[in-house]
């Protein structure tokens, strides 16, 4: 019993090094394959006639419904693209599978605040996970041509979906203060396995989000 027990151990030891090695090595592959398409400044990006959507990841809530810190800086961010004539449209995407749970009308609340016209706000509700939101801007929404706003962290995921579905992309990192050094761990954790379960869904599980009617965005 023992010596099944020791190598039981060894092989879940194995295993877990295995899995930890491929989420290493994918995240890293991802990394260095969109490092290009990332710009750290608004004034970095390049110029481009074509026109863009800004699409907005959701971030989260606090308790009393408002933006967390993560999602303010993200629609901020999306709020200069804007103003700078770099986006004609913001696409607010999140979740909103509870009636008090409404990331989307969050972020649209803090983009008008910060002087975007609500008719120039394209809200996504069925934004759940990046996936969806990436899948849905192009079926739903129509969306071919996109500025990605959201953290560092995420955008390597981000832009590997767009891609993934048709959107030619770049992504503006929206880090806009200095996050707690818990959430910034905890962000790092979460991204790398997420990373590894993109490639589940775009290359072996393909699940398909809500959908429903096509709302093309006009430019």
């Amino acid at each position: 019993m023992r010596k099944f027990l020791k190598r039981l151990f060894i092989t879940l030891l194995l295993l877990g090094a295995i899995g930890a090695a491929i989420i290493i090595a994918f995240n890293v592959w991802l990394s260095n394959a969109y490092a290009s398409r990332i710009y750290a400044s608004i004034d970095d990006l390049p110029s481009d006639n074509t026109p863009r959507i800004a699409i907005v990841f959701g971030a989260g809530l606090t308790r009393s419904g408002e933006p967390t810190p993560a999602l303010y800086d993200r629609v901020a961010t999306a709020v200069d693209l804007y103003q700078r004539g770099l986006v004609n449209k913001l696409l607010l995407t999140g979740d909103n599978r509870f009636i008090d749970y409404n990331e989307p009308e969050a972020m649209r609340r803090t983009a008008i605040k910060l002087g975007v016209p609500d008719e120039d706000l394209v809200l996504d509700y069925a934004g759940r996970r990046t996936y969806d939101s990436c899948y849905r801007a192009r079926e739903i929404f129509g969306v071919n041509h996109a500025i990605l706003v959201t953290q560092a962290f995420h955008l390597d995921r981000a832009l590997y979906l767009c891609d993934t579905f048709g959107i030619d992309s770049v992504g503006i990192v929206a880090d806009r203060r200095n996050y707690t050094a818990s959430s910034q761990t905890w962000w790092s954790i979460r991204e790398a396995a997420a990373t590894v379960a993109a490639w589940i869904d775009v290359n072996v599980t393909k699940p398909t989000p809500v959908l429903g009617d096509r709302l093309p965005i006009e430019n």
